[in-house]
């Protein structure tokens, strides 16, 4: 290939020495690769002068193919090495406990079906420490609100309910829906998500100042505190699949959301195999809880 790139670069430059010079070869050295090639070939593919080189009349029907034959190669080796960087790649991601529990296992299970040779790291965090250790590089990328960091490109995913979670004895518990207005006075357990909160985000533009109890950086253990009574959370409608707690479960009025999505490194600094489970994550959004 290395013939044909530095055919290609004398017909751009048009003379052995600027393509010499921009190869960082020696012009004794371009002249043996071109004398080589047109050997192998058989055929004279360029006409040299004092002043000017071109492509003689064969050179002019081999040059279009010995060109897609050189781009070929490069996509070969492209290709070796996406695949040589699946086969042992470590793929680092920054995640929160919903996701961890109700996303990631069958995202990882499929994409290991398809590189068994991918191993994964995952940092629990939040909306805070995430981007901090995307900015650190001590992950590739992770989950995060977008709302949380709006000057950020961060790629949407999905979006879901917030419900109001309470002992199972509180009066609240009879309604169908809770207004955000009727928990002002009421204990609140806050899941602890970094600089943004979306439950506390949604009681401020409604003029609330809730009465926080506790902050908790666990969703599972706030649902064993209001299962103990202690007071009462808003948690994602994902927290709560598979939950096995003794607590009431209603919506909100006004209704609130949680919406989530991809913070990654810029695209050209990502690893092949992470950038690749970014691409198959968003791929198969869809059919994401």
């Amino acid at each position: 290939m290395q013939r044909i790139t530095a055919l290609e670069n004398i017909l751009a430059t048009g003379s052995f020495t600027a393509a010499a010079k921009q190869l960082g070869y020696t012009q004794s050295a371009i002249s043996q690769m071109i004398a080589s090639l047109e050997k192998e070939l058989g055929v004279q593919v360029l006409a040299r002068s004092n002043h000017h080189v071109q492509l003689t009349p064969e050179g002019q029907r081999l040059m279009p193919l010995l060109s897609q034959t050189a781009k070929d190669w490069d996509n070969v080796k492209e290709l070796a090495q996406e695949i040589t960087g699946l086969k042992s790649a470590v793929i680092k991601i920054g995640t929160i406990s919903s996701i961890s529990a109700h996303w990631l296992p069958q995202l990882i299970k499929k994409f290991q079906a398809l590189h068994p040779g991918v191993r994964f790291v995952m940092l629990q965090g939040d909306y805070t420490t995430i981007p901090e250790w995307i900015h650190n590089n001590e992950i590739d990328f992770g989950f995060v609100n977008p709302a949380a960091m709006p000057q950020e490109p961060v790629k949407f995913l999905r979006a879901g309910d917030l419900r109001a979670i309470l002992p199972i004895d509180h009066p609240l518990a009879k309604e169908e829906a809770v207004l955000l207005t009727d928990l002002k006075d009421e204990p609140f357990l806050m899941l602890e998500e970094g600089l943004y909160s979306e439950p506390l985000e949604a009681f401020h533009e409604n003029g609330i100042e809730p009465n926080i109890k506790l902050r908790v950086h666990d969703d599972y253990s706030i649902l064993s505190m209001v299962e103990a009574g202690l007071g009462f959370s808003i948690l994602a409608d994902l927290v709560l699949q598979k939950q096995s707690y003794n607590v009431a479960i209603r919506p909100l009025i006004p209704n609130v959301q949680r919406r989530i999505g991809i913070l990654q490194k810029p695209r050209e600094l990502m690893p092949i195999a992470s950038q690749q489970f970014v691409d198959f994550i968003i791929q198969h959004r869809a059919a994401l809880p």
